[in-house]
Order: C-alpha cells, then structure tokens, then sequence
C-alpha cells in the first residue's frame, strides 16, 4: 500500500535527520501524531512531563513522606503495599465494591476540593517547584548547561540520564544577582538534597563580596588598570609580563587564595579566562596556546595575599619563561 508523503517526510526526519540533546522532540511529534495533527503548549508539556523521570522521582517521594503518610498513618483510609521494607504502593480496602455511581460521585467531590482549593490559593501552591528567583531565560539555561558540560555540578550524572535544572546558587532574594556566575545546574536529585540540607546563610555570603582589604594591591586596583569586568572578578594586564598580554583574572573578594573561592566565583574566574583569552587572540593571532596558573602560598610562588589566576599567551617557540621560573610556577614579583 503506498505511503503517504506526510509519512514519507516523517519517517525521514525521525530515522535520519533528528538529532537529539533530549528526548522533547520525539516526544512532541508523538503528541502531534495521536492527536490528528494539532495538539496545545500545555498538552505537549504534559506528554513530556510523563517522560520525565526526575519528576516522577519528586512526586514519588512526596506520595510516600506526605500524602500517602497523612491518608494511611494519619487516618486510616488507605493501605500501605510493601516489597521487602519498600513503599511499592497503596490500597483502598474496600473500592473494587463501590458501583460505578458511587465512583463517579467520589471523583465528582475529590474534584471540587481541588476546585475549591484552588480558587483560595491560586497558583501559589507550586510555589515549591517554582524558583524563588522567578524566570530565568533560555539562553542562561543553554551557557550554564553548556558549561557544565551537561552533566550535574554536584554528582555528576549526564542530562541523558537524569533532566538537570538550572538554579541560583545565591537566591536572588537573598541578594544573588542573575549573573551566569551565580547559575549551577543540578540533577533533581542533588537539587533537592541541596534545598533539604543546605542550611547556609546565603545573606552573610552576598555581603562577603564585598570584603576588601585596604592596603591590598588588588582590592585597590586603578580603574585604568581594568581591561575586563564582570560582577564578581575583574582582569588585568601582569604588570611584570611574562609574555605579551600576559593577564591577571582577580576576584573582587579579598581572599587568600584559590582555595577560598565561593562557587559562584569559581564560575566567574572561568568565565572571564575565556572571555580575555578569545580577546587575547582577536588582538594576536599568532597566540597559539596559553599557561593558565594558581599560586597558593607563599612556599608556592605566591606574593601577592589575594586571589589571582594567570592567563599567560604563548606564540610558537615562546616556550622558556623569559624570566627564569621554576616548572610548574608561575613566577610574581611583590613590587607587581
């Protein structure tokens, strides 16, 4: 029997054309497919949502620790159904008996409790699988998960196996900004565990960044100095240069070292390194390659008592340090 050219086109797109970060476009051409060609934003969401296993796992959890707990424990109406020590799932004793009258009337009351629910409480009720910090825009969503090569920041699980979300690290309630620096991605997982147990006050952290130390070098740069700047680190030329361009990435903070570094500064320093080192070679196109360096501590090199990372240009056969450090160094000059 001859195929249609809908099909045809169809069939081609889906064995030899699509190409996949996630499994949303298969998932949508099913939902177009079953409902005769059309189908709603919020009915393709939902058909997506029932693929979601990270989802699935949250409302697992919260049948198991708060509906099932206050209907089974609490009051008798339902049965727990166990493997071994394992929920598996519930019984109603007692409903294979109820007519078809009486289940309909019983769907009919459950619905108008939601209903009235509802109409008090509007949609303030998903507030908990909202973030607190409001929209955050796709292309944040895309660099962040971009730079976590994604995969989860905490465990490390790829998107393919487990959806990641995109969060503040620093609410912005309380005081985080909307920089990519302040964004992670997180399985459900860890994103979960991480609002249960994360009993960090993030308002003594945002206040943290702006501790400067007077005397210090850099928490008292020369604006003029600045090349590069974005909210927590900012970039400036080595004043003793190893190479051409050589380039200092300073978090904002006064901190010791890179091993004091919050989170979000991590994200920024490395940010900032890309961002000088495509400038760096827009400005020098014979850079072939680059030595990106910490020193922590003093028996390390280090001279300076704050934060820096170096971004040092190198240009073929520029591979000897000029000024004769020791491998694996980067040396500094105190008088910088």
């Amino acid at each position: 029997m001859p195929q249609s050219p809908i099909y045809n086109r169809l069939s081609d797109f889906i064995s030899n054309k699509m190409q996949m970060s996630h499994f949303y476009q298969p998932v949508m051409l099913m939902e177009l497919v079953r409902n005769g060609g059309e189908a709603s934003v919020q009915e393709i969401a939902k058909a997506i949502l029932g693929h979601d296993i990270s989802q699935i796992e949250y409302y697992e959890k919260r049948t198991k620790e708060m509906v099932g707990k206050v209907l089974t424990d609490n009051n008798g109406i339902t049965e727990k159904i166990k493997s071994g020590r394992s929920i598996t799932g519930y019984k109603l004793a007692g409903a294979e008996n109820l007519s078809s009258d009486e289940t309909k009337s019983l769907i009919d009351m459950c619905q108008e409790q939601i209903d009235n629910f509802l109409d008090r409480r509007g949609d303030k009720i998903w507030s908990h699988r909202r973030k607190s910090s409001g929209y955050i825009s796709g292309t944040i969503r895309y660099e962040v998960l971009k730079r976590a090569k994604f995969r989860c920041e905490l465990c490390g699980i790829s998107a393919d196996e487990k959806a990641l979300e995109v969060d503040h690290i620093i609410p912005r309630n309380q005081g985080g900004q909307d920089e990519i620096s302040n964004f992670q991605a997180l399985c459900y997982s860890c994103n979960a565990m991480k609002r249960d147990r994360d009993d960090t006050d993030f308002r003594g952290m945002a206040e943290s960044y702006n501790v400067r130390e007077k005397g210090c070098l850099f928490c008292e740069i020369e604006e003029s100095r600045i090349v590069a700047e974005i909210e927590l680190c900012f970039a400036v030329r080595d004043g003793h240069s190893v190479t051409e361009h050589h380039t200092l990435i300073i978090p904002k903070r006064h901190t010791p070292d890179f091993f004091n570094l919050h989170q979000p500064e991590i994200n920024a320093v490395y940010s900032l390194l890309e961002e000088v080192k495509i400038e760096i070679e827009q400005l020098d196109d014979t850079v072939k390659g680059f030595n990106v360096g910490v020193n922590s501590g003093e028996v390390a090199g280090q001279t300076i008592n704050h934060c820096h990372i170096h971004l040092i240009p190198r240009r073929k056969g520029d591979v000897e340090n000029p000024r004769g450090g020791v491998r694996g160094v980067i040396p500094e000059k105190q008088n910088y």
